[in-house]
């Protein structure tokens, strides 16, 4: 199989790059190469991998890069929550019109088959349950109570603290800042194309994903990121809020496999049909134990509770993966002590 991956070069798609051609796949990538995503240094090419450098939303140059592509795996996107809402504008065009654009040419190209890279960011909030009325869907949270070191959310009947638990790909959408709106219009339109063309395409809602080749020093990049480029300065890894947020930590590789897998899955459905999956390791920890894992692997400082917080996050959002295992049959392999140790030495993106 032939797959077009945009964003071939950069942290995630790299590791897709190689996910299929290990398994015998013919990968093409579409780079624009763009700063905030490989840290001001240019990646070398992959040997024997055809790259084209061009933004996805030159038509001409996606119309190019289709030619002979009997799948894509959709990566290309401005990722994080930036430094201000003066980035929107720049989030649509790349992410939305970006694939809106690649759509198109794919529906030109007679292209049927999709791997959409999808986020957990699309849930807002994860999953909640009060004690006294069941699964509850919190509000944001106030600047009031994040001020005054409130971080948790509050059941909106009563007010009772709130037990999290996991979210599944039935709990409804609720993107809570510009980058979460742009990633669920993504699906939005991925599943407007394949009603409209007879395509079949699989958005992978990726947890936070971390590993080797992480772009360093950009607000671009993820948490982990940040961590561990505080370590690699000799300085402590900062961490918001008390250090008590959720999250699943799921190592690249692993995502890298779960699109190999979704690639050759999406072409044993039937056309017209959309389907996401949650995309994580199962096994949820909190943001602080993430830098302090980082901190003692790397030998450096132990992290800093700072307390700040930024509007737009969640407190609490962890996946419940277990349909991608039991439909598609993948399997994540990093555990989260390992790939911390090997992330720790592991260079970032632009660090040589």
């Amino acid at each position: 199989m032939r797959v077009l991956v945009t964003g071939g070069a950069g942290f995630i798609g790299s590791h897709i790059v190689r996910a299929l051609t290990a398994r015998g796949h013919e990968a093409v990538v579409l780079d624009a190469l763009l700063t905030s995503a490989h840290g001001g240094s240019r990646p070398g090419a992959f040997p024997g991998v055809r790259t084209v450098v061009a933004d996805v939303r030159d038509r001409e140059a996606v119309a190019a890069a289709l030619s002979g592509i009997d799948a894509v795996c959709h990566q290309a996107a401005m990722v994080g929550l930036g430094k201000d809402f003066a980035d929107a504008p720049e989030y649509v065009g790349c992410n939305d019109l970006g694939t809106a654009v690649l759509l198109a040419a794919m529906a030109a190209a007679g292209v049927r088959d999709l791997v959409l890279a999808g986020s957990m960011v699309v849930y807002g909030e994860g999953r909640y349950d009060c004690p006294r009325h069941g699964p509850v869907r919190p509000g944001p949270r106030a600047v009031a109570d994040l001020d005054a070191g409130r971080f948790e959310p509050r059941c909106p009947a009563c007010g009772a603290e709130l037990l999290p638990g996991l979210v599944t790909e039935q709990a409804g959408t609720d993107p809570r800042n510009v980058y979460a709106a742009t990633k669920l219009a993504q699906e939005h339109l991925a599943s407007a194309w394949a009603r409209a063309t007879g395509g079949r395409a699989v958005a992978l809602r990726y947890h936070n994903v971390y590993g080797p080749g992480m772009p360093r020093d950009t607000p671009y990049a993820g948490v982990a990121s940040f961590f561990r480029s505080a370590l690699a300065r000799g300085e402590a890894p900062r961490v918001f809020e008390d250090g008590g947020q959720r999250r699943d930590f799921v190592h690249v590789r692993d995502v890298a496999a779960a699109n190999a897998v979704a690639l050759a899955a999406v072409r044993e459905r039937r056309p017209g049909t959309f389907d996401a999956y949650n995309t994580g390791s199962g096994r949820p920890h909190t943001i602080g134990e993430m830098a302090r894992a980082l901190s003692a692997a790397h030998g450096g400082p132990a992290p800093v509770i700072t307390g700040e917080y930024r509007l737009g996050d969640v407190r609490h959002v962890t996946a419940d993966s277990r349909r991608l295992r039991e439909e598609l049959g993948w399997k994540p392999e990093t555990e989260f002590a390992a790939g911390m140790r090997e992330f720790a030495a592991a260079p970032l993106r632009g660090t040589g």
